[in-house]
């Protein structure tokens, strides 16, 4: 599948009067369901799968999962069954109907048993061999398909901003960063509360941190929790740019980088790229935030 992710030049009233250039790396824009960090964290565990000559893919999710709806689409794209297995109770909603559409198995597991994620995989499936895809996409193969993004930029950045909830991503963009040489410094904010860990787990994955930093003060009390000021500053940057972002991932990274521009904390005429990194599915599920 073509990539088509741009770059877009963002105006704000606050880019101009601290002299900042801001720009978006559209990867929204991949694919509808299949978007963003989830289509680079998926390229290569494909590959890796038919290398393998296996046939399904399993992995893990949450009931709003968007990578659960990208891994389900994405097989059924590539003629591979998926199976899932779905954090807490057995419910409906639109992001799991659409994985069953494309033809997802969904095995629901209640939240202390899915703390082992290896051992469902060994214990709960059958003789057939299946290819492990854990949680959120992350892992090796995922890190280096989002290296590649670094490798698409029509520009050069004095900073590049992305959200973070795994570190596969964060990882893979420093890597990226690494290979092409540039004195890019990498900000990640992470979206669950505790984010120190993001940075073990970009190590883990091989990624120099040394021009990385993080901002663990945006998570706005945990994963998927959100307050006042940010779902407003989400439905204004909507309205504003015509871009659309969610309070769980984009949101507060967004949040982040605007409230560090406005604080003063980057130099006049640097240039900021932030990644937008899809999941816009995730909306679905805290409707009632609108």
């Amino acid at each position: 599948m073509q990539i088509y992710s741009p770059e877009q030049v963002l105006t704000h009233p606050l880019y101009k009067e601290k002299e900042v250039e801001v720009c978006i790396k559209r990867d929204d824009m991949i694919h509808p369901f299949i978007s963003g960090n989830k289509w680079r964290k998926l390229k290569y565990n494909l590959s890796a799968v038919k290398a393998s000559n296996l046939s399904c893919v399993v992995t893990f999710g949450g009931a709003w999962s968007n990578h659960l709806l990208a891994t389900a689409c994405a097989c059924a794209l590539h003629g591979l069954k998926s199976k899932a297995f779905v954090r807490g109770e057995n419910v409906s909603n639109p992001v799991l109907t659409m994985c069953k559409m494309y033809g997802m198995e969904l095995i629901f597991v209640d939240r202390e048993s899915y703390r082992d994620k290896h051992k469902l995989y060994e214990e709960m499936l059958d003789n057939e061999s299946y290819y492990f895809i854990d949680e959120g996409g992350s892992g090796k193969e995922a890190s280096i398909g989002c290296a590649e993004l670094i490798e698409e930029l029509e520009g050069t950045f004095d900073y590049i901003f992305c959200a973070a909830g795994t570190g596969t991503t964060a990882a893979g963009l420093a890597l990226g960063i690494e290979k092409a040489e540039l004195q890019t410094q990498l900000h990640v904010v992470p979206v669950l509360k505790g984010g120190e860990f993001i940075r073990d787990e970009m190590v883990k994955l091989g990624a120099p941190i040394h021009q990385v930093v993080l901002h663990n003060d945006f998570h706005f009390g945990g994963y998927a929790r959100t307050k006042p000021e940010l779902i407003n500053f989400v439905k204004s940057f909507v309205k504003e740019t015509g871009i659309m972002i969610e309070p769980t991932y984009t949101g507060k990274a967004m949040y982040a980088m605007n409230t560090l521009i406005a604080d003063g904390y980057f130099k006049p005429h640097s240039r900021i790229l932030f990644v937008h990194t899809g999941g816009l599915t995730g909306l679905l599920g805290m409707l009632d935030k609108f």
